[in-house]
Parts: structure tokens; sequence; C-alpha cells
């Protein structure tokens, strides 16, 4: 026998006006192999006791209503009807006793279109986008209708019809619950004492509180990181639940959150670089506490002292030693980073690239030489390239002219030796070609006549 479970709705963190409300949809197996005898009852018999208790158990509950669709019941075996699913009894506060007499009234006859019943569950809840929609599934077989119940399953979750299902096999063959793993969370129930523990454990998760507290420490273990970003996304649907601004207070404890245990998350901790973590193991109706190094120092990108500065705004781009960016910054900012080794590549002409290691609380600043300006004086249209000039005589190209444009310009440069190359557009050969080395010091103009005009 298989229990089904699940839930609606993003718990985005902005506080309800009222509770939410939790609906938990029965879907009750009603084919003919639940007459089948387990521990000398029928499987039958023992499902509708142990919904009836669960029923009565759940009248009193404020912010609650029970529904019941049943499948298999209308319509005998050999008829294979896979559409025999129907919603018994609507959803209603305080409807035990509808929900029992409806059982008292069932015969379990027929087919188990498994597949077909979860589709038309997502029809019986009211358009409440705020509620928790709880389904419980509860057969003692497979599909029979040549279905895929396992991609209906997941359909319904990305629709936030019901999320990270738990499946409880009972009196199943030993690959039966293999099959059904893709449907949730799976566990075997092989005894009846075990299915009503298991059945009393489930709803305890779906009413109980669930918080969990998240450590952000530094590479000692020591709680001192806070003021960050945490994004807890739903690992099914790809979406964020919930954001956070993550804080401490002065005896270095975080402060718990609220967090609804029926589904499954990925926490990502949004420093730079961000630091996930897929899949938390949290135990619903506990209080959890996470715990991540996350230390972090800062980079802080110096201009040197220009006024004005002839690069304008000047960038820099930083990244892992793998050459992963992470992040890009102007120069008079100041960023936090993980601990640890990056490469920053100042956009100066030529790009300089500094390699630097961040130390947890700690501030490593970066920042280049103040530039010089290139003047080049002749006014000729053509083709041409400035390299750098390397302490072994080889050159780098580091920039293009406008090609076919005007040679006339102003560029600011940073302090080195250079070469310019240059064609005219009208020339006939590449024999017709000028180089030109030049230096740049720092606050100077440096001015270059191509051709010697």
């Amino acid at each position: 026998m298989l229990l089904l479970i699940g839930r609606i709705g993003a718990a985005q963190n902005a506080a309800p006006t009222k509770p939410k409300v939790t609906r938990i949809l029965f879907l009750l197996d009603a084919s003919g192999s639940m007459m089948a005898p387990w521990e000398g009852q029928l499987r039958w018999n023992v499902a509708k006791r142990m919904l009836s208790k669960m029923a009565d158990s759940l009248n009193a509950c404020p912010n609650l209503e029970l529904g019941l669709r049943v499948y298999g019941h209308q319509y005998p075996n050999a008829d294979k009807n896979c559409e025999d699913s129907r919603l018994e009894v609507p959803f209603a506060p305080r409807n035990a006793a509808a929900i029992n007499k409806k059982l008292a009234e069932l015969k379990a006859q027929g087919n188990t279109p498994i597949t077909y019943s979860l589709e038309q569950s997502a029809n019986d809840f009211p358009s409440d986008k705020t509620s928790r929609n709880v389904l419980l599934l509860i057969t003692d077989g497979l599909e029979s209708c040549n279905r895929d119940p396992c991609a209906a399953s997941l359909a319904l979750q990305r629709k936030r019809v019901f999320l990270k299902p738990f499946v409880i096999g009972i009196g199943a063959e030993r690959d039966f619950g293999k099959q059904l793993e893709c449907l949730g969370q799976y566990y075997n129930a092989a005894e009846v004492a075990t299915f009503r523990t298991v059945m009393n454990d489930v709803i305890a998760k779906t009413l109980s509180k669930t918080t969990v507290a998240v450590n952000l420490t530094d590479a000692a273990g020591k709680p001192v990181e806070s003021n960050v970003n945490l994004t807890f996304v739903n690992n099914v649907t790809g979406q964020p639940e919930y954001n956070y601004v993550h804080y401490r207070d002065a005896q270095g404890r975080a402060d718990v959150l609220d967090i609804d245990a029926l589904q499954s998350y990925d926490l990502v901790i949004n420093t730079v670089p961000p630091v996930r973590q897929a899949s938390l193991a949290i135990t619903p109706g506990k209080a959890n506490v996470l715990t991540y190094k996350t230390p972090q120092g800062t980079l802080a990108l110096q201009s040197p002292q220009l006024t004005p500065n002839p690069y304008g705004t000047m960038r820099a781009v930083v990244r892992t030693p793998d050459r992963t960016t992470v992040t890009a910054g102007n120069f008079g900012s100041r960023q936090k980073l993980l601990a640890g080794n990056y490469e920053v590549e100042v956009l100066t002409l030529p790009r300089i690239v500094r390699r630097l290691t961040i130390k947890q609380g700690q501030e490593t600043a970066v920042t280049y030489a103040a530039p010089g300006t290139l003047n080049i004086t002749s006014d000729l249209k053509g083709y041409g390239s400035i390299y750098q000039l390397n302490d072994d005589e080889s050159q780098t190209w580091i920039y293009s002219l406008p090609e076919g444009g005007n040679s006339k310009m102003n560029l600011p440069m940073q302090p080195g030796a250079y070469r310019l190359v240059f064609r005219t557009g009208t020339s006939n050969g590449s024999r017709f070609t000028d180089v030109r080395n030049f230096s740049i010091r720092s606050g100077q103009t440096t001015s270059v006549a191509i051709f010697g005009k």
C-alpha cells in the first residue's frame, strides 16, 4: 500500500494576514486487488479503517479541510476502465463524518488508474494560491493503464499541486518500491502496525512547525559572518521559495526561520562566489540548525590620484583560479569575497592581471599606475595596431586602430614601451607599412607622427 503527500503554494517570506488553510485530499485505491488478505484482514478494510481514524483525529484541527477522491470503485476489473476516478467528498472543514459515511458505502472492484487519478486530483483543490495542498494516495499496486505516474507526479509538483511526495509501500513485492521511488520519498511498511505509524508520522510532518537556523562561520567555525542573502530554492520547480538577509544577534546566534517541510530545498548562500547546498537535510517538525563555512574578506579597487582620470570610470573583472568570472566592479568600490585565491583583471590599456589572496576579515587593495596619453598627430585613413613590447623583445597585441578610420587620436595608456604599426588605405602593398616605437609615462603625453608627418 502506498501513501503520497505534498503541498502547494510558494512560501515567500511576506507574513500572511491570516493563517494558511491546509487541505488534505485522500486519494483512495478501490481496485479489485484491495480485496486481497493482509495479516488476516482485507487490505480494503485496513485502508478504510485507517482513513476513518485519521479523519476523526484531524476533524477538530483549525485551518484544515479534508476531501476524498476514490478510483477503481465504479466499474468491475473486467471492464479495464482507465478513467474510473471520482471526487466523492469535496473539501470542507470538520467533514470527517461525511468521509466516514462515504467509506462505508464504497466497494473495491476495479482497475488501478493511478496516473489519471493524480491528474484529476489537481482539479479538486480550490484555486487558492495561499493554501497548503496535501495529497495522500493510498494504493496497493502499480499503474495498470500503461501510463507513467512518475511523470505525472513531477508535472504536478512543478505546477505546485503537491511537492516532494512521500511514498509508503505496504504488502509490496521486493521491487515494488523501486518502481515508485520516482514519485517521491519512499517508505516500506511491511506490517499493519507500521502502516499506522507511518501514516501518523506523515500527518505530524504535515501539520507540525519546522524551523531552520543557518550559521555562517569563518574558517575556524566561529559565527562571525552575517548580512548575507540566503535563498531557499525549491529543487523540483527551481523557483525561490524564501529570500532572507541573514541576521545574527550580538551573541553570534542566527535567527530562527519558519519553513515548510513538505518540499525539498537547495540553499544558495549569496556570497561572491555563491555557496550552494543541494537537497537540504531538514527534519520536519524539528528545530534544524545548518552550519556553513563562509569566511569573507574585502577587495578594494583603488584608483590612482588623478583629476580627471583620462580612463573615465575604470572597471575590473574578478575570476577564480579556473578563470570563472565571479564579479566585476568599478574602481573606487569595495566588494566582499569568499576567502581564497583570485585573479583580478584591470581593464586598462593594456589590461593588467593581478593574482591575489583574500583573507578572512582583511582588506586587500588593487590599483593601477597613473596612465599617460598617446597622441597620434597624423591624420590618415588606414589600418593599424598597437603592440606592447616585452622584456624579451617579443611583442603582444593590445589595440587596433579604427579600421579604415582616421588615425589621429588621443589614447590613455599604461606606462611602458609600445610599437605602432600602420598602413594607409590608399597604399598598394604591405611594404608601405610604417612601424614606430614609443614609450608612455604616467601623467605625460607622448606624440607619434606616422610616416614622419
